[in-house]
C-alpha cells in the first residue's frame, strides 16, 4: 500500500483527488493544507517526513492569484518556488515520487503552434516566473518527478472562471470577454484522475524528472469559453468579444497557450476528453450541489 501525501487538498484539483481517492482504496492518503502542514516551513516538513513513510507527494498548493502576485512577490514566491524547493528536497531524501502541478504560463504565448514539453520557457508574470522557478528547483533537487503543466483550470469547487460567469451572467445582461487569448481549458477533475493513472503505472523505482503537458482537447478563446459556459447553463445573458487591451490587468497573459499532449497519452496510455463534454458535466455538478 502507497502512502500518498497531497498537499492543497482544500483547492479546486486538491478537493477532486479528495472525492476521487475512495476509487484508488489500495492507498493511504494524507490530505493536507496550510492548516495541516505548512509546507513553506522547512523543520515542519522535516519532521512530517521523518515520521510518516511517504511513497507519492501530490503538490496541488499553489499561489494561483495571478494579478495579485504582481505586486506581493515575496507570498506568490514562498508558495510556489521555496515550498517546492523543500518538497523536492525531501521527496529526494526519503526516496519519495513527487509529481508537481506546474502552467501554461511558463510560456510567453507568442507560440503559432501548442507548446511541446521541451520548448522554451520565457514567463512573462511574476505568478509564471514563481512556476518556472518551482521546475526549476524540482529538477535540481529532486531524483524522482512527475511534472504536469496545466491550463485554465476549472471545478465545481473553489473559485475559476466556470463559476464566475454563471455567477455574473445571471446577475448582468452582458458580459464582455476577451477573444484573442487563446488556450484550451482543463477539468480538474479528468486532471485528477490522469494523476492517478501516472501512478498507478509509473516505474516507482526509476530515478528520472519528467514533463508533461495536460489539458482537455480543442482550442478556444476566453469568449468562446464564456458563450459555451452561458448556453449549457441556459442562462439568458449577452456575451461580447473584446480584446485584450481593452481589459486590462496587472498581470500580461499569454496570447496563445495551447498544450500538445501527445507526450503523456503516449506514455500513459490515456484518452482526453473533448472540453465542452467536460464542462457539460462540471456545470451538471455545479447544478447538483446548489440544489
Amino acid at each position: 500500500m502507497l502512502n500518498i501525501l497531497v498537499t492543497g487538498c482544500n483547492g479546486q484539483l486538491g478537493k477532486e483527488i479528495c472525492k476521487l481517492s475512495p476509487v484508488y482504496s489500495d492507498y493511504h492518503y494524507f490530505f493536507t493544507d496550510i492548516d495541516e502542514l505548512d509546507i513553506t516551513n522547512y523543520e515542519t516538513l522535516e519532521n512530517f517526513f521523518s515520521h510518516t513513510k511517504i511513497d507519492c507527494i501530490i503538490n496541488c498548493a499553489a499561489y494561483t492569484a495571478v494579478d495579485r502576485a504582481e505586486t506581493d512577490i515575496k507570498a506568490a514566491s514562498l508558495l510556489n518556488t521555496l515550498a517546492v524547493k523543500y518538497l523536492s528536497i525531501f521527496s529526494e531524501k526519503y526516496n519519495s515520487l513527487l509529481i508537481h502541478i506546474s502552467t501554461d504560463y511558463v510560456f510567453d504565448g507568442k507560440n503559432y503552434k501548442p507548446y511541446i514539453e521541451n520548448d522554451k520557457t520565457n514567463p512573462i508574470s511574476v505568478y509564471g516566473k514563481t512556476k518556472r522557478e518551482s521546475e526549476n528547483q524540482i529538477i535540481s533537487c529532486a531524483k524522482k518527478a512527475v511534472i504536469i503543466r496545466t491550463s485554465w483550470l476549472y471545478s465545481s469547487y473553489g473559485s475559476n472562471f466556470v463559476k464566475s460567469i454563471i455567477k455574473y451572467a445571471k446577475e448582468r445582461e452582458k458580459l464582455n470577454i476577451v477573444f484573442d487569448q487563446i488556450g484550451t481549458p482543463t477539468y480538474a477533475r479528468d486532471l485528477a484522475k490522469t494523476i492517478f493513472d501516472i501512478i498507478t503505472q509509473i516505474n516507482h523505482k526509476k530515478n528520472t524528472v519528467e514533463i508533461y503537458h495536460y489539458s482537455n482537447q480543442g482550442v478556444i478563446s476566453w469568449y468562446d469559453f464564456a458563450k459555451a459556459i452561458i448556453e449549457i447553463s441556459n442562462i439568458n445573458c449577452i456575451v461580447n468579444p473584446i480584446e485584450t487591451k481593452d481589459y486590462p490587468t496587472p498581470a500580461p497573459r499569454p496570447y496563445y497557450s495551447v498544450l500538445n499532449k501527445n507526450k503523456i497519452k503516449k506514455y500513459y496510455n490515456i484518452n482526453i476528453p473533448y472540453w465542452k463534454d467536460s464542462l457539460k458535466k462540471c456545470i451538471k455538478k455545479i447544478n447538483e450541489q446548489n440544489r
